[in-house]
């Protein structure tokens, strides 16, 4: 989902309803259970609805910002949304982080507990307790989203949001550090040290992420992001995602989004991918160098891809 229509969802609270408003529209409590079970509408939690299609057609962090929109409709400005949830509004990458619960902090000196589909977390103890509105909904800051779903999940993962809320210019290298200052020494931080020393706003996707945090893991050496190759006369020729080049070595992860991406409205997939090619050869050709793809099968098999890498490397050496 593009942020533009991330915001515009945010601001209509993804099509949620509540009780109230369908019973005001003319509707029973035996006409709404009667929507619920012939699927027509979709019961979030007690007293919200969103429509039965639309529930079954969102992907796991869709159905999580609509339960969001829901919890916003019950508890408006008491709570700020935070941790992964605040990612998710914020419109920045994650990756194997738990959505079974929507986070919030309680803003009306409520108490911390955990419900089915809610986790209530206490106060702004890290000293900034500002919060942003986003669509309408009480968030708070990006810098402090990416550090709080890096809490609740491995370092890869944190690697990956710290590095989406970076490429989207949503909080900048400092930022991240001196808030990481405040918090370096709360549960569930010991982690986050390395992928703090890491995080880079170049790396444009998921898969650049991961893959990064596979070459640390395998003591690849440190890649240059986003190389420029260019011709003899200067020419940009093509942009590499990853790169080593006094080893001659340049590397690119391919994301099966990548392509259809690029797809320009009748064009071919196949077009794309021989464009692609294209691309390679000239890049190899004037770099004097091979070229290592990565996919997401390779990310589940690290020892293997980082030797491949090393290899790679070490012929060239």
């Amino acid at each position: 989902m593009d942020r533009t229509g991330l915001l515009d969802r945010l601001a209509g609270d993804f099509g949620v309803f509540t009780t109230a408003e369908a019973k005001a529209s003319g509707m029973d409590g035996r006409s709404i259970a009667t929507a619920v079970r012939r699927g027509d509408w979709h019961r979030i939690r007690r007293g919200a609805f969103v429509s039965g299609p639309d529930w079954r057609a969102a992907d796991a962090r869709t159905r999580h910002l609509i339960t969001a929109a829901a919890i916003h409709r019950s508890y408006g400005d008491r709570v700020a949304f935070t941790h992964a949830t605040a990612a998710l509004i914020h419109g920045v990458d994650i990756w194997d982080v738990d959505l079974g619960r929507v986070h919030v902090t309680r803003l009306d000196r409520g108490s911390g507990r955990t419900e089915r589909d809610i986790k209530h977390h206490e106060g702004f103890p890290a000293g900034n307790d500002d919060v942003v509105r986003v669509g309408g909904w009480l968030v708070v800051p990006p810098a402090r989203a990416a550090l709080e779903t890096g809490m609740f999940a491995g370092a890869e993962s944190a690697l990956v949001t710290l590095d989406s809320v970076l490429h989207l210019g949503l909080a900048s290298m400092e930022e991240l550090e001196n808030l990481f200052e405040v918090v370096e020494h709360w549960p569930k931080t010991q982690h986050l040290h390395v992928p703090i020393r890491l995080m880079d706003g170049l790396a444009e996707s998921v898969g650049e992420s991961r893959c990064r945090w596979m070459f640390w893991w395998g003591g690849v050496p440190r890649p240059v992001l986003q190389y420029v190759v260019r011709d003899e006369r200067g020419e940009i020729i093509a942009r590499t995602d990853f790169a080593w080049p006094l080893r001659r070595l340049l590397g690119e992860f391919d994301g099966k989004v990548k392509y259809g991406r690029t797809l320009r409205p009748g064009q071919d997939p196949g077009d794309v991918v021989f464009g692609e090619k294209v691309r390679e050869d000239a890049a190899r050709a004037a770099t004097r160098s091979l070229m290592v793809r990565f996919t997401w099968p390779d990310l589940a098999r690290p020892d293997e891809s980082c030797r491949r890498v090393t290899r790679l490397l070490d012929a060239v050496a």
